[in-house]
């Protein structure tokens, strides 16, 4: 059986996403890792090279302005790497998501033990979406709680939409329990740096004029708002992540007269959050790109 790891990435450094740690978090267990490398002008791709295993291979890219649209290019710079692999599974993470270590040799025996099951397409994953620190993340209905992160090579496979998930002609994977979890820290930055991810992100999804209406001051900080609403973290982070945990230098604190309006911090959304999670014990009308067979 071989593994293919692969992601994308641009401007990492500058946007302070943890591409080594999620690159190497999964290579323990891949065979090869590709890497769409885009038109960086931060050193990304110097530092992607930098990690000095022969088992990665980048590709440089260019983006291209016209799938700026609705996240386009996300899918289409996963596709760049997902097309080079050569593994009977590919495993995807994402520039700010990270794989756990004792999470690692469960996620082989199930490669193992589906390899020859052509039934099952893909290998589903639970989220922790930490928040403005490595010490929160997001339990509301707002965030999504599951996504496939490992699929089947060679079924015609490729990124949805804006590479959020995985699928095969249009149709949704049929998948199992990875019974792991993605750490995913894509809002785990220091402020400034958070409200330039933001402007970057948004920038791909929607036009200049709408950019410039919602981000009229380039230079603030993020606001993450209050923190309380949200689930403490009591496990340990990745071994990968630790030197950039040790080296966090801001503290969230809540702005007085602060007009942001997450919409986690909302009341209807607390209280209907609060039902699913604690008495019902599941989402009401949760959204599934994924078909889970077992």
């Amino acid at each position: 059986m071989k593994i293919s790891g692969f992601t994308f990435v641009k401007n990492a450094i500058k946007l302070y996403y943890p591409i080594v740690e999620a690159i190497t978090s999964i290579l323990p267990i891949c065979d090869e890792f590709i890497v769409a490398c885009g038109d960086s002008d931060d050193g990304t791709t110097d530092l992607v090279r930098a990690i000095g295993d022969d088992r990665i291979r980048i590709i440089e890219t260019v983006w291209d302005p016209k799938y700026f649209v609705h996240g386009a290019i996300n899918a289409q710079q996963t596709n760049v790497a997902l097309n080079q692999c050569t593994g009977d599974w590919c495993f995807y993470v994402q520039a700010d998501e990270v794989v756990h270590e004792q999470d690692l040799p469960g996620l082989r025996e199930k490669m193992v033990r589906y390899l020859n099951d052509s039934e099952v397409e893909g290998l589903l994953f639970d989220y922790k979406h930490f928040y403005g620190d490595y010490d929160h993340y997001q339990i509301g209905r707002n965030w999504y709680r599951h996504e496939i992160r490992i699929v089947r090579n060679g079924i015609g496979t490729q990124s949805w939409k804006s590479a959020q998930s995985f699928r095969k002609d249009g149709k949704k994977l049929r998948v199992v329990r990875a019974d792991a979890d993605i750490y995913h820290y894509g809002w785990v930055r220091p402020p400034k740096q958070m409200k330039q991810k933001q402007i970057a992100l948004d920038s791909l999804h929607h036009d200049k004029e709408w950019v410039d209406k919602h981000h009229a001051d380039h230079t603030v900080e993020y606001d993450y708002g209050t923190l309380k609403n949200l689930a403490v973290f009591e496990g340990t982070h990745p071994q990968v992540m630790q030197h950039r945990i040790a080296q966090m230098n801001w503290r969230v604190v809540e702005k007085p007269g602060s007009k942001e309006k997450h919409k986690h911090n909302k009341l209807s959304v607390r209280a209907l959050s609060f039902i699913e999670n604690k008495v019902l014990r599941r989402r009401i009308g949760e959204y599934r790109n994924y078909l889970l067979i077992k």
